[in-house]
């Protein structure tokens, strides 16, 4: 037999064999997902371009090339390109793995997801039909002149849009995540009464307590923040003038994992632009721009269905917001272009959902069978409200776009798509309900007694990561820290921390429209103290 010594150290060979091949394993699809990029071709040209500079040595030439890269700042480039891909991407994996399963890997979540997806496409042709609009059109030729004309104006323009209702909102999605049941779970069986207070009723392992302070540890109450103004050991200028310093040397050192990390004490108003398109690898280059207006001249060309539903989105949130009025032209501008950019696709590879097809002609026949819209993804009541707070930072629309593009494929898909991912909406409404039940049991039961659920309530803010209730300015120290953590976990944070700060309002209402009204206005809330306190003041 074996002794235990020679055991553990064929167990350790074992092991490192494991690591070693999945390390290959993930080194060859990162190249593999970069080669063809844009930043693929830029670097092979600066590579040969380099090859006629004297100091470059045959006997060297290796070494010579790769001193090259770095100097001109391109090897600062490919490792902000390789950290997007190991955020963004699909996991990686050295198993063979069934694309569904990278996905999601619960079966009866992909068959609620599917479920979904049949009933908003049934939604959105229901309404092509009984409207006489098609889905898509080509526009004719004065048409496409007037808007190219006025694509800077398009908010003055009125349609007639009180036939078109938006395809859902999320309350309607709600219903289905209420619905959702583990078909291998014995709901019988009651771990503790307290576990089925809520409205979602699923197994999944989600933060408590005390992980979340481990995990968000510098936002304790002895750390400095942006977005608090009673700091513990420096006064908040001194503090903020220094952490404006450290700021400045970050963007100038252009490293994506440096300024994720810089994030997490928050980003200056002045450097937050240039702090967040870093972390997301989010460039605005001439190919960027080249882009953009592809997909701007796609929206002139063909006027499509969904066109109506961004349109009677903006007027029914953003162009009624105090905050977001202004930026109605905009908003049009990068909805319309997002909706005709098949780049989107590509994050259906780790998204839960599948873009949905329709007829556009040749109905019935498979093989006529398109995307639709072309990124897959149909806007529903409150979308702006991901692009609005971007506008206060970005005036360029096509950095704007770059942007919330990869806003979109990082984090806001999460919100609107049925999985198990620890950051999406199903994971945030479990961890919301099981903060706030530790957290405030007699509140959690005080409400769910009078039929007013505390996730019905918060359910609306968490869907939109806040935007739309916050003021813009605790609104963005808010994303600052989703980015800054690359999670959206502290949004479930937030919406505890919510009900904490109202509870005693709370405890005195009898019914859902009264526990409505006292959260019915966060405009004036600090976010930043109210998550700490939340997460580290009991802990003090």
């Amino acid at each position: 037999m074996m002794d235990g010594r020679k055991e553990r150290e064929l167990s350790a060979e074992m092991i490192d064999g494991g690591t070693e091949r999945e390390l290959s394993a993930t080194i060859a699809q990162l190249v593999q997902r970069l080669k063809g990029s844009h930043l693929h071709s830029q670097l092979e040209r600066r590579a040969k371009d380099c090859l006629h500079q004297p100091e470059i040595k045959l006997e060297s030439l290796k070494e010579d090339v790769r001193h090259f890269l770095r100097v001109s700042g391109w090897e600062k480039k490919l490792h902000n390109a390789v950290y997007r891909e190991m955020h963004v991407q699909a996991p990686l994996s050295h198993l063979p793995t069934p694309p569904e399963h990278r996905k999601e890997p619960l079966l009866y979540m992909r068959s609620a997801q599917a479920s979904w997806e049949r009933r908003v496409l049934k939604s959105l042709s229901s309404m092509s039909s009984e409207l006489g609009v098609p889905l898509a059109r080509k526009r004719p030729a004065a048409e496409q002149k007037e808007l190219a004309n006025k694509w800077n104006e398009m908010s003055t323009d009125e349609p007639d849009l009180s036939q078109f209702r938006p395809v859902y909102a999320p309350k309607d999605f709600l219903e289905v995540l209420i619905g959702l049941r583990n078909p291998n779970h014995d709901h019988s069986e009651q771990v503790s009464t307290r576990s089925h207070w809520g409205l979602i009723q699923l197994p999944l392992s989600v933060r408590d307590v005390v992980q979340m302070r481990e995990m968000y540890s510098e936002l304790g109450l002895t750390s400095g923040q942006l977005g608090i103004d009673d700091q513990a050991n420096l006064h908040p200028d001194v503090f903020e003038s220094q952490h404006v310093e450290v700021g400045k040397k970050v963007v100038l050192d252009q490293d994506s994992a440096a300024a994720q990390q810089y994030s997490r004490q928050g980003c200056p108003m002045g450097l937050r632009a240039d702090l967040w398109a870093l972390i997301l690898n989010a460039t605005n280059q001439a190919q960027d721009m080249m882009h953009y207006e592809q997909l701007k001249a796609g929206v002139i060309q063909h006027d499509m269905l969904v066109d109506n539903l961004i349109y009677k989105d903006v007027k029914l949130t953003a162009s009624n917001d105090d905050y977001y009025f202004v930026f109605e032209d905009f908003l049009y501008q990068v909805l319309m272009c997002f909706s005709r950019d098949t780049a989107i696709l590509e994050h259906f590879m780790y998204n839960s959902a599948s873009p949905p097809k329709s007829f556009i002609q040749g109905k019935g026949q498979e093989e006529c069978a398109v995307v639709y819209p072309p990124n897959g993804v149909i806007p529903f009541h409150g979308f702006s409200m991901y692009v609005a707070p971007l506008c206060f930072l970005y005036n360029s629309p096509s950095e704007l776009y770059s942007v919330f593009r990869e806003m979109y494929v990082r984090y806001f898909f999460r919100l609107h798509s049925v999985s198990s991912s620890p950051s999406g909406i199903v994971s945030l409404c479990l961890q919301f309900e099981r903060l706030l039940q530790a957290h405030l049991p007699q509140l959690f039961y005080h409400l769910r007694q009078i039929g007013a659920q505390p996730l019905r309530i918060a359910f609306k803010w968490m869907v939109r990561a806040f935007s739309g209730y916050l003021s813009t300015d605790q609104l963005l120290l808010l994303w600052d820290r989703i980015l800054a953590y690359d999670s959206l976990e502290i949004v479930a944070v937030l919406a505890a921390a919510v009900f904490a700060f109202r509870s005693d309002n709370l405890m005195e209402v009898t019914s859902l429209a009264s526990a409505e009204a006292v959260l019915a206005d966060l405009s004036t809330l600090k976010v930043m103290p109210l998550i700490q306190i939340f997460l580290f003041a009991s802990a003090a």
